[in-house]
């Protein structure tokens, strides 16, 4: 979904750039070719990245590093290698070990995406009005960071850098625990009560919805910075149970309250950078 979203974002903002694209599954190669996801569809993944300038991984995080591996020898010199991937200070260790030291690595997260997965669900305005975040060291090249500021821009997002290290553990807090508190709702939720659940429930788990498998990569490749996380939520639940036990209206409130103002601060926040309307 966002890489079939990228590549028709791309065909639309660029229209005389050519976008080759390649997915491990035939049926998937099949359906984007249906639906004119990019210029061309290939069937070999070295075939794909021989003539590129720059090269974007959308795959799950967990096979990072056999592709980077496999077309290390078909890249051509200069390229710029990226990806979409949630976390990166792995990412980044795979690249510098596997990767030539012709070409250049840049880390990339569109703060993008739906509970969906496949090409079918692919939106080429996607990334309008979406952060994304490159993630460097001391060694990334400058120009190709300003090739993907330039990239990431045109297809609608705000662009911000920061480092591996620091991207992950901001986002074991604001994207992957809420990935986590949702299943665990959802999961302790009796099978028998969950239909009678409304509108604010389903907001409130939406993103329970998503591919395990991706979201199985995505907490793995984190875990230091998720268990931290967990502490800390697991602390906040602790007080509203102590508060609910001991029939302390004042506590429940504060905590409430607090949480409501910080949120209203993040929604002035996000109005203000006109990243929601």
């Amino acid at each position: 979904m966002l890489g079939g979203s990228i590549s028709s974002g791309i065909l639309r903002c660029f229209p005389s750039i050519k976008v080759i694209g390649y997915a491990h599954r035939q049926s998937t190669r099949v359906k984007a070719a249906e639906l004119a996801i990019a210029s061309e569809i290939v069937d070999s993944l070295t075939d794909s990245v021989r003539k590129s300038d720059i090269i974007i991984l959308a795959t799950p995080i967990s096979i990072f590093k056999d592709i980077f591996e496999q077309i290390s020898p078909a890249l051509p010199t200069g390229c710029v290698v990226t990806d979409v991937g949630s976390t990166k200070v792995m990412p980044h260790c795979w690249a510098q070990a596997k990767l030539p030291n012709t070409v250049h690595y840049v880390g990339s997260h569109p703060i993008a995406g739906a509970e969906f997965r496949g090409v079918d669900f692919a939106r080429d305005d996607l990334l309008d009005k979406a952060v994304c975040i490159l993630t460097t060291t001391k060694k990334t090249d400058p120009q190709a960071i300003e090739v993907l500021e330039k990239l990431w821009t045109r297809l609608g997002c705000s662009v911000r850098l920061m480092s591996p290290a620091e991207h992950d553990k901001i986002f074991a807090n604001v994207s992957h625990l809420p990935h986590i508190t949702a299943a665990s709702l959802v999961n302790a939720t009796n099978g028998g009560q969950i239909n009678f659940a409304g509108k604010g429930f389903l907001d409130t788990t939406r993103v329970a919805s998503s591919p395990a498998n991706i979201w199985t990569d995505v907490l793995m490749s984190n875990s230091k910075n998720i268990a931290d996380g967990l502490d800390r939520i697991i602390k906040e639940l602790q007080k509203f149970k102590e508060a609910t036990q001991n029939g302390n209206k004042k506590q429940i409130e504060k905590l409430l309250d607090k949480a409501r103002n910080k949120r209203a601060g993040l929604i002035e926040y996000k109005i203000k950078q006109k990243e929601i309307i």
